[in-house]
C-alpha cells in the first residue's frame, strides 16, 4: 500500500515519566529528520541519533534521541520516525504540534497498526494481538498475546486453509476434466479428511472460553449468609479496605468487583450480598442479583460462620456448586466455637479460615491457584486467543464443513461439496483479513489508541 501521508502520534500515554515517544510513519520521515536535525550526510536505519530538535520557527524544542526505520523493514512496512524526548507532556505536545505544522497528519487510533496490516507486515489476528498485549492483565495473558503477535494464530489458520484448498483443488480437477485419465475418486479420502479439519475448527471454537478467561480474569464469586465474613474476605484478599464490615448484617445490598493477581493469573473478586430471607425489597434485589452473577461464575468462594449450622442455599446456586469449583471457608475459628458440621458442597475441598488474622490465607491463595490450573490451563498457548469476531467466523466455518461433509455423505453433487468448502475458506480469509471489507476494518481499529 503506497500512503501520500505522514502520520504521527505521541506513542506513550499523557502525564509526566523520565521519556516520551513521538512517531511518525509515511514518505516524509527521512527529510524530516534531515530538516529538524540539520543533517546533510546520510542516516543511517535502525541506527540511534542524538541531537537537538529545532522547531520549524528554529527553536531548539528539547534534546532528544531520534531513530529511523526504513520501509519495509519497519512495524507499519514504510518508513517510521522515532522521536524519543524527555517525558513532560507540554514537550512531546509540543513536538507533535511541530509536526503537524510540517505538514504530517495526526493518526487516527490504530492507523499505525492498520498500515502494518495493509502493508503485509502482520495479518488480521497479529494486529488484534497488539490490542491484546497493552490490555493484557497477567502473565498468563501477556504470553498468549505475544503468542499471537508472532503469528501462531495465523500460522496454523494457514495450515487449515492449505489442507482445504488441497481438497477443493482434487474435487475441481475431477469436475473440470471428466474426461483426463485421473485416479479413481476417493470420497470416503474427502470425509475422512473434512472429520479431521472439523475436529481441529471445534478445538479452536473450544479455546475462545479460556481467551475470556485471559481477558476478563477468573470470576470468582464470594458467597454466604449475611455476617459470615464475605466483605472481610474480599478485604483480606485485596490488600486493603474495599468493603463495609460491620457487626450489623445485610450491609452488603449490590456486589463489589475488584481484581487481584495471583501467580500468573488475574481474578475478579465478586462480592455479594447475604443470601437469606430478605428483609426490604433492597436486599431481595441484592440477593436476586447474586443468583444472577452465579450464572457467569467460574469459581465460588462459600464464607460460612463457623459458629453456626451449615447454611441452606437457594437451589439456583446449590445447583451450580461443585468439588470443582468450590471451595468452602470456615471463617471465625479465631473465636474458639467451630462446629464443622456437614459440608454444604458435597467433596469440595473445605479450609479452616479467619478473615480476622489471616489464619488459612495462603491455605487458601493455593487451593485458588490449583483449581485455576486444574480447569483453564492449556498446553496449547497457541489456541486461546480467540475473540468474538474470531468466533462468528469459526461457527460459519464449521457450518461450511458440517454441510460439505453432510453433501458428501448423501451423495451429493460434487460441485456443491467444492462451494461449501471455499465458502469455509472464506471464512478463514476474514479471520486473517484478507478480505476487502473497509467497514470491517474501520470498526476493528478505532478500538486502537492513539499511537499504534
Amino acid at each position: 500500500m503506497e500512503t501520500v501521508d505522514t502520520i504521527v502520534a505521541v506513542g506513550t500515554p499523557n502525564g509526566e515519566s523520565a521519556l516520551a515517544l513521538v512517531r511518525a510513519s509515511g514518505p516524509a520521515c527521512e527529510s524530516l529528520a534531515r530538516e529538524i536535525f540539520s543533517r546533510s550526510g546520510s542516516l543511517q536505519p535502525r541506527h540511534a541519533y542524538h541531537g537537538s530538535y529545532r522547531s520549524a520557527a528554529g527553536t531548539v524544542m528539547d534534546d532528544v534521541v531520534y531513530c529511523l526505520y526504513q520501509g519495509p523493514k519497519s512495524f507499519t512496512g514504510e518508513d517510521t520516525l522515532e522521536i524519543t524526548c524527555h517525558g513532560n507532556p507540554l514537550i512531546a505536545s509540543g513536538i507533535l504540534t511541530d509536526l503537524i505544522a510540517r505538514g504530517c497528519r495526526q493518526s487516527e487510533p490504530g492507523e499505525f497498526s492498520r498500515r502494518a496490516f495493509l502493508n503485509g507486515r502482520m495479518d488480521l489476528t497479529q494486529a488484534e494481538a497488539v490490542m491484546e498485549l497493552i490490555q493484557a492483565r497477567s502473565d498468563k495473558a501477556i504470553q498468549a498475546a505475544h503468542n499471537q503477535l508472532r503469528g501462531a494464530f495465523g500460522r496454523q489458520l494457514g495450515i487449515l486453509k492449505e489442507r482445504m484448498l488441497a481438497n477443493v483443488a482434487t474435487i475441481e480437477a475431477y469436475i473440470d476434466f471428466p474426461e483426463e485419465d485421473l485416479p479413481e475418486e476417493q470420497k470416503e479420502a474427502y470425509v475422512t479428511g473434512i472429520q479431521e479439519l472439523m475436529t481441529f475448527c471445534s478445538r479452536l471454537i473450544d479455546s475462545s472460553q479460556y481467551a475470556a478467561f485471559l481477558r476478563d480474569g477468573v470470576k470468582t464469586l464470594i458467597l454466604g449468609e449475611p455476617n459470615a465474613g464475605k466483605s472481610s474476605l474480599l478485604n483480606l484478599l485485596l490488600g486493603f479496605e474495599r468493603a463495609i464490615v460491620s457487626e450489623q448484617p445485610g450491609t452488603t445490598r449490590d456486589f463489589l468487583r475488584e481484581r487481584i493477581i495471583l501467580g500468573p493469573h488475574s481474578i475478579q473478586l465478586l462480592d455479594t450480598a447475604g443470601l437469606r430471607e430478605a428483609e426490604s425489597d433492597i436486599e431481595q434485589e441484592g440477593i436476586r442479583k447474586t443468583i444472577e452473577l452465579a450464572e457467569e461464575a467460574d469459581i465460588f468462594l462459600l464464607v460460612r460462620d463457623t459458629a453456626l449450622p451449615s447454611p441452606e442455599l437457594p437451589e439456583a446456586i446449590a445447583s451450580k456448586l461443585s468439588a470443582a469449583n468450590c471451595i468452602v471457608l470456615r471463617n471465625k475459628v479465631d473465636l474458639g466455637v467451630s462446629d464443622p458440621g456437614p459440608n454444604p458442597v458435597a467433596g469440595a475441598k473445605s479450609i479452616e479460615f479467619s478473615a480476622l488474622t489471616g489464619h488459612g490465607l495462603e491455605a487458601l491463595r493455593a487451593a485458588l491457584l490449583e483449581m485455576i490450573d486444574a480447569r483453564f490451563s492449556t498446553d496449547d498457548d497457541d489456541l486461546i486467543l480467540v475473540n468474538a469476531r474470531h468466533g462468528v467466523a469459526l461457527n460459519e466455518l464449521r457450518d461450511c464443513l458440517q454441510s460439505a461433509l453432510k453433501k458428501l455423505e448423501d451423495d451429493e453433487a460434487m460441485e456443491l461439496v467444492a462451494s461449501d468448502l471455499r465458502g469455509a475458506m472464506d471464512a478463514i480469509g476474514s479471520i486473517l483479513g484478507r478480505i476487502d471489507n473497509e467497514d470491517m476494518l474501520d470498526v476493528l481499529f478505532s478500538s486502537f489508541c492513539i499511537g499504534k
